[in-house]
């Protein structure tokens, strides 16, 4: 739908219900002058439907107002701020539609209050503006709320890989890169074509680039397997999911519309689909919580024997594990580490649960607890000294010191750019509840292949003062006592 229609409607249903209230009539009332109906009517004022000329007439004569001054687009002072939104794009940019929200009532609420609601809205705005935050950022937030949502689990798009399965694989036989390749080259007339960042230094951080007009996919040569035959399982979900609108590279470059992020979201879980059965995965993943001892080992080959990453596999428990094991309560994210360094770079996260869990900060250091980061310095440790490749696993028992909360995270590292010494460890974390205990069976008792360990999410906030692992002072948390001491003495102030 263009969004200048949009606009228009929108702005005419906002105009006729601001004339209509500054003539003191009710809906009612307008529809016997007018000779339309209320639902007519309420639909017109909510932004979904605009008049014809003639019904325009009749609403104009009806208010007293002249025809052009009702269809003009300009707006009264009182209703400008909401024009100045619109204009921003903030309504139509974001699908509200997907988070469960009706842009109709939306512009009701703003019609109420304009200048008010404007105003919360450009603040939030202009503090992302503050921050760097990008579209691209902005329009991601956006789809990870829509994955929450839904326990990140589409019943659709399983049922598309079903089929795709039983069309072009046979029962249980992985899907591979031979097969993806001949049904891209043979079904939808693609061209394969690998690139190097010798050849093309510009493109070294790309893993493919699609061009439409030659149906050529450029592949990256330095890519691993796993990595090459997800890129050419979601181009085969983009042409098999008749996905128009989408990402032409991996990585983004530039981000078009939240379209193009949801296709591509829409292609990524499909892949997901065809490269990891999920009866496969829930039969295999049961049999592993029934051991009473966890093994790293043991998990590490699950994930091998689907040739997958690590990071593809913990997405695909993300969308399986809420709705076969009834397990909601976890959370998934990623770190990033250059070997060596200290620094450690939150890349991505999904939260299935309100609850604790690691967000992205603004000038504050992770607790240096956390097994997603222990395990990032353990790999490099092992890469220097002891020429180790491949991946680690461990998993661990986290107890949150402020709040108590405790999480059995399982966290996997492997070299992500190695050429850059670049590593990269993907975690799931799970909320400790009965449910987990007893779906589990190496939590109840638990496993002594877990370790325990008392945590917290930033040095500036944690009050574990003999923190050996600390590497910056307290100084958020000495804020909020010397606030919290301000706010006693305020209350004992005669």
């Amino acid at each position: 739908m263009a969004v200048y229609t949009d606009h228009i409607r929108l702005l005419f249903g906002l105009k006729l219900k601001q004339i209509r209230l500054d003539k003191g009539l009710s809906i009612s009332e307008l529809g016997q002058i007018s000779g339309l109906s209320v639902s007519y009517l309420t639909e017109i004022e909510k932004g979904r439907k605009y008049p014809k000329t003639d019904k325009i007439a009749a609403l104009a004569k009806a208010m007293d107002v002249d025809y052009d001054t009702l269809v003009s687009l300009k707006l009264s002072k009182k209703l400008e701020p909401i024009s100045e939104l619109l204009r921003s794009r903030f309504l139509t940019e974001i699908p509200l539609e997907l988070l469960g929200i009706d842009p109709s009532d939306l512009l009701e609420l703003l019609a109420e209050a304009p200048a008010k609601v404007s105003a919360m809205i450009s603040t939030v705005m202009n503090i992302g503006r503050s921050y760097h935050v990008s579209v691209e950022r902005l329009y991601m937030a956006v789809l990870r709320s829509y994955q929450e949502m839904h326990d990140n689990y589409f019943e659709d798009i399983e049922q598309d890989g079903d089929r795709f399965l039983t069309e072009f694989a046979s029962s249980h036989s992985l899907v591979d890169e031979n097969l993806l390749s001949s049904l891209l080259r043979t079904r939808y007339n693609y061209k394969l074509v690998n690139f190097s960042r010798e050849s093309h230094p510009e493109l070294a951080a790309l893993r493919s680039v699609f061009r439409p007009e030659s149906g050529t996919l450029y592949l990256n040569s330095h890519l691993s397997v796993e990595q090459r035959t997800f890129i050419l399982a979601r181009e085969v979900g983009f042409q098999y999911l008749n996905l128009k609108i989408r990402p032409y590279t991996y990585s983004y470059v530039e981000v078009e519309s939240f379209e193009q992020i949801l296709n591509n979201y829409k292609a990524s879980y499909f892949a997901g689909t065809i490269l990891i059965r999920r009866t496969d995965l829930i039969t295999r993943l049961q049999a592993i919580f029934d051991q009473t001892n966890w093994s790293n080992d043991a998990f590490l080959n699950l994930i091998q024997s689907f040739n997958a990453t690590p990071e593809r596999f913990f997405y695909r428990l993300s969308n399986l594990l809420p709705k076969y094991f009834g397990i909601d309560q976890l959370f998934f994210y990623r770190f990033n580490n250059t070997a060596g360094q200290t620094n450690f770079h939150l890349t991505k996260e999904m939260h299935l649960t309100r609850q604790q869990g690691p967000k992205s900060m603004v000038d504050e250091h992770y607790c240096r607890r956390w097994v997603a980061l222990t395990i990032l310095q353990e790999l490099a440790f092992l890469q220097k000294n002891k020429n180790h490749v491949g991946a680690l696993c461990q998993a661990q028992l986290s107890t949150y010191a402020d709040t108590g909360n405790t999480f059995l995270i399982v966290s996997v590292a492997q070299p992500y750019q190695p050429h850059q010494q670049q590593n990269m460890s993907v975690s799931m974390c799970f909320k400790m509840t009965d449910t987990l205990k007893s779906k589990m069976r190496f939590l109840n008792p638990l496993s002594p292949n877990i370790s325990q360990r008392i945590v917290n999410e930033a040095c500036e906030r944690c009050g574990i003062f003999d923190c050996r692992e600390r590497v910056a002072a307290p100084t958020g948390l000495q804020k909020k006592r010397q606030v919290d001491a301000m706010k006693k003495a305020l209350e004992e102030l005669k």
